[in-house]
């Protein structure tokens, strides 16, 4: 999953393993309108979400088959899923407030370039002194013992005595585990104050604790409900 920090698009990137496959889809997080879905690339597995700005997803290829190194790159326009351009030549090294730095991965020592995003020109060498970091508006929730959490909150009791905490203006976001009826769960609650507002299911007969259950992308709450469904709450 990647977040477009420009366009608050998301980008969900779904692999199959059984017949290998790999899927894009890109949501916009303020109206819900779905722009693409089930978008393939010409190489249907060795792929993956590189990065996003600009409402440009960039996708990137493997070097091999065996190894994790990133070869190729391959933008698509966010609200079409047109593709841009392509370059098997580059390889992505990070993006900065001004677009993606990449470099020729024919050529060593290793040069880095600010690339245009959308058209895929190295415009000028990488400077770092004047090529800002992008923004980060994501937050993710910290992981509390539960005597740590603020009193007030009408929780069930986590299931080994931690839990996810967020605070956001007066809200106060928890996820955690527990048992029910003697089967683990995993719940979301939002609070206002201490005044419950939103909980949800989010897993049920689960066998073992699963990982931090959301995010927040500026004002967005993002989450996965039942390992298939993307949730995305407006506080």
């Amino acid at each position: 999953m990647e977040i477009d920090a420009i366009s608050d698009i998301l980008f969900a990137e779904i692999r199959n393993s059984e017949d290998k496959t790999t899927s894009f889809s890109a949501i916009d997080l303020k109206t819900g309108e779905v722009y693409f879905d089930n978008l393939t690339t010409p190489e249907r597995w060795l792929t993956g979400i590189e990065t996003a700005w600009g409402g440009v997803l960039l996708i990137h290829y493997y070097q091999s088959e065996t190894g994790p190194v990133h070869k190729g790159l391959m933008a698509v326009d966010a609200f079409t899923g047109q593709t841009l351009w392509t370059n098997f030549s580059y390889s992505f090294d990070h993006l900065t407030g001004k677009g993606p730095v990449v470099y020729d991965s024919r050529i060593q020592p290793r040069k880095l370039f600010l690339a245009d995003i959308k058209t895929g020109v190295a415009t000028r060498i990488y400077e770092p002194y004047i090529d800002p970091e992008p923004p980060n508006y994501i937050q993710a929730p910290q992981q509390l013992p539960v005597d740590e959490v603020p009193v007030g909150l009408a929780i069930p009791h986590p299931y080994a005595n931690w839990l996810h905490y967020l605070e956001y203006n007066n809200f106060r976001i928890v996820s955690l585990h527990a048992l029910k009826a003697g089967t683990l769960v995993q719940m979301l609650y939002i609070f206002d104050g201490d005044d419950l507002l939103f909980e949800d299911l989010l897993n049920t007969a689960i066998q073992k604790i699963q990982p931090e259950a959301f995010i927040l992308h500026k004002n967005c709450l993002i989450y996965i409900k039942n390992k298939t469904e993307l949730k995305v709450l407006s506080l």
